[in-house]
């Protein structure tokens, strides 16, 4: 039995390590930097290094490493040991304040969308002291930063750290209006976690399981998620046995996990924490994914973390679960008691409603990829239009201010905004909308979008940044307001109405969606490369670059890297098709054949009179098949050498969507007929039976 108390952390430099090791007045100012984002000075820096390396060795580490969060979507590390030879030849153990603070990677070979040559190698880690170090196997890992020579972000967690600084500094201003002095206000993030588990034998006799993560190729099972049996359901031994080593991993780590279940499709599971401050979010799930992959290998079983491994099933999402707090313990996303802090949470859900329409597309570029690309708009996922669901209660008020009638319905208390009475706003007053991809819930919004594979630092970058640009606009206009209230009112009043057309309470999954969103203006941004052509409109590239999120030349080398990425994973999928049928469909189809005959020759000579009437069909068929998966093979060749070549990389990127994806799903279409007409002694590989039921 696990004293969880006891694990919790216990493999983390936290503040409760900090203050047991440090003096009182280094503890004093590294918490000062926690809470307010000070910088880090040189002599406490020593003081920490030594303090965390003692621990550190105490509980079994040799070696550090900064741990960062490069533009590959993972995260990396270079592990340096702590031992420096002394002149007997023997060694001592040292970390300094130095090593803690700042380190020199080799920069050339991660993706930097040409901000770096291949001979400029040189790229810095940088501390983020508001993020705790621990300890994974024999390693102290140190979270970090990372950038150029040049000083370039070329990681996802400098970008973040901005957009946390824009967003307390705008937040401050908006909040001083209402009378409030708060020293911090930082965005919170709970990641809820989907994610499949299947049998490691199996896995790896899927060639397209372990090249791309996903089956490229399987027929629907007799039996899939249409029962509604698998959510919520008992869990299997294999599995309690994973989620308990998986919980006391995490809890190690001081990750808070706090749910966990079976999801809607087979073999689908799901994990939620408690939410944490949002650079910590992010290292903290970027930590969990990689512990969940390898937790699941003790267990003889295999994490996947795509998007849609299984055609015709849920997919896999992380809903990214976003708030703003103050370090007072205000939630600003919170309805207030009273008339001020209600008019306070009206302002900031006007500021955010304004900023997810006018920025429906870096959202979803934050969301885009080649994974994700395959579960919007399907089996439980929200589309890929951007909208917001707001719940009726909610709904109705500001469809009051928006039109300027009081509302006849209500609670018991009143508030009064400035134009008109209106009901209190009550806690909780949404229901949860599945279809929606940023819903409101009570005091928070859950931005469903998000892959389960991709890193949430690349949406809460976006949300961060979009908001904080949005209350700078609002905090510039009512800061000269000679009448606050009704200024305060007309803002509200006027952002509302202009931005009424993101507000959807409806069914996303409703084909008549689709056209009313057109209607009202909304974008459909389909895949990756439509989405992708917005990123560098001169809207996006003045919100980023004025509140200092990126710069110019870091906006250029993501939208590079990210279609680049884009064309590599379908690259790699169209070689692992047609890999798979060259090497496995089409002569285990010719092997079934062969049998076929055999037995039908065989029949025949034994009793001359059979008909072989049905062999001679199933072969038929099989022949017939075979012919047009071969056929579509080569086309799809064809068609992939062709876009292959395409210079330009927005045009080959739409070549991959719009061309390359087609004739792959032709040539499935083919494969998939082929699979239930093979014997089981045929098969080339396990099948989505064998994947979803046998763990």
């Amino acid at each position: 039995m696990t004293n969880v108390p006891e694990v919790f952390g216990s493999m983390v430099f936290n503040q409760k390590v900090m203050q047991d090791r440090l003096p009182k007045e280094t503890y004093k100012a590294l918490k000062k930097t926690f809470n307010d984002g000070t910088p880090l000075e040189l002599d406490v820096a020593n003081v920490v290094a030594h303090a965390m390396k003692e621990w550190a060795i105490e509980n079994g580490a040799t070696h550090y490493a900064h741990w960062f969060q490069p533009l590959t979507g993972v995260t990396a590390e270079k592990h340096d040991s702590f031992i420096n030879a002394q002149e007997d030849g023997s060694v001592i153990m040292t970390f300094s304040g130095k090593e803690l603070v700042k380190g020199e990677p080799d920069a050339s070979s991660f993706p930097s969308g040409g901000t770096r040559a291949t001979f400029e190698a040189r790229g810095y880690t940088v501390w983020d002291p508001t993020s705790y170090p621990f300890i994974k196997e024999h390693t102290l890992c140190i979270p970090t930063a990372f950038c150029s020579y040049t000083g370039e972000a070329l990681d996802k967690k400098t970008p973040l750290l901005r957009s946390m600084e824009v967003l307390d500094e705008q937040a401050k201003r908006i909040l001083k209006l209402f009378g409030k002095e708060v020293s911090r206000v930082a965005t919170t993030v709970g990641s809820e976690q989907e994610y499949f588990i299947v049998d490691e034998k199996l896995y790896f006799e899927r060639k397209d399981l372990r090249m791309a993560g996903r089956t490229l190729f399987g027929a629907k099972p007799s039996k899939g998620q249409e029962m509604d049996d698998q959510y919520f359901a008992a869990l299997k031994p294999r599995i309690v046995k994973y989620m308990e080593d998986l919980n006391e991993t995490l809890w190690k780590y001081g990750i808070l996990a706090k749910t966990e279940h079976n999801e809607v499709a087979p073999a689908q599971h799901e994990m939620a924490p408690i939410f944490s401050t949002t650079n910590l979010a992010v290292d903290q799930n970027q930590l969990t994914m990689e512990v969940m992959k390898k937790v699941a290998r003790r267990h003889g079983l295999v994490c996947l973390l795509h998007e849609k491994p299984f055609a015709g099933l849920n997919g896999s999402g992380k809903h990214n679960n976003w708030s703003m707090s103050t370090n007072t313990g205000e939630n600003l996303l919170e309805p207030g008691k009273n008339p001020a802090d209600n008019a306070q949470f009206l302002l900031f859900l006007t500021a955010i409603i304004k900023a997810v329409d006018e920025y429906q597309d870096l959202l979803r570029i934050s969301v885009a990829s080649a994974g994700n690309d395959h579960r919007l708009g399907a089996n439980e996922a929200p589309p890929a239009i951007i909208s917001v669901y707001l719940g009726d209660e909610l709904y109705a008020v500001l469809e009051s201010i928006k039109d300027g009638k009081p509302m006849t319905k209500g609670a018991a208390g009143k508030m009064t905004i400035g134009v008109d009475m209106l009901p209190s706003i009550p806690k909780d007053s949404t229901d949860r909308n599945r279809t929606s991809p940023f819903a409101f819930t009570g005091n928070k919004f859950e931005f469903r979008s998000v892959g389960s594979s991709l890193s949430i630092a690349g949406p809460n970058t976006a949300l961060d940044a979009i908001v904080a640009y949005t209350l700078k606009q609002f905090a510039d206009e009512l800061e000269g307001a000679k009448d606050f209230d009704k200024a305060l009112a007309e803002l509200i009043k006027r952002e509302v109405t202009a931005h009424w057309r993101i507000v959807f309470n409806g069914n996303g999954y409703d084909s008549s969606w689709i056209g009313e969103a057109e209607k009202r203006g909304l974008l459909n941004l389909k895949n990756t490369p439509e989405a992708m052509a917005h990123y560098l409109d001169q809207k996006n590239i003045k919100l980023y670059t004025e509140m200092g999120v990126y710069t110019e030349v870091e906006m250029q080398s993501h939208y590079d890297i990210k279609l680049e990425k884009y064309c590599q994973v379908l690259n790699i999928e169209v070689q692992t098709m047609l890999e798979m049928i060259y090497k496995d469909i089409l002569p285990a189809t010719f092997n079934y054949i062969n049998a076929l005959s055999q037995t039908a020759i065989n029949l025949k000579t034994v009793v001359p009179n059979a008909k072989i009437s049905s062999e001679t069909i199933l072969l038929s068929k099989l022949d017939e098949l075979s012919n047009a998966l071969l056929e579509k093979a080569k086309e799809l060749e064809k068609i992939h050498a062709s876009v292959k070549g395409t210079s330009d990389i927005m045009e080959r990127a739409k070549g991959y969507a719009d061309k390359v994806m087609t004739a792959m799903a032709d040539a499935r279409a083919i494969a998939d007929e082929i699979e239930p007409i093979l014997g089981e002694g045929f098969k080339p590989y396990p099948c989505y039976e064998d994947l979803l039921f046998r763990i």
